[in-house]
């Protein structure tokens, strides 16, 4: 894999802290919460890599148009 993306990630990074910065948060304040956003999001993972596995091979029901104005 390519370092473009790493290159990317890293400019949206810069340009998404500095929204934040410029509002007035301080930038260590700002590297904290996303540091705690990112082990948020890694323990999640850890128990479920893929949640959309876990959707149940039933359909879904659609529900009836029997309600008495739907017969016109």
């Amino acid at each position: 894999m390519t370092r473009d993306w790493r290159d990317d990630l890293s400019l949206k990074l810069e340009d998404f802290i500095d929204t934040f910065v410029v509002k007035g948060a301080k930038a260590t304040d700002v590297y904290d919460a996303i540091q705690n956003e990112l082990d948020r999001l890694r323990a999640a993972y850890d128990r479920d890599l893929d949640p959309a596995d876990d959707q149940s091979d039933e359909a879904i029901e659609e529900p009836s148009n029997d309600w008495p104005a739907s017969q016109a």
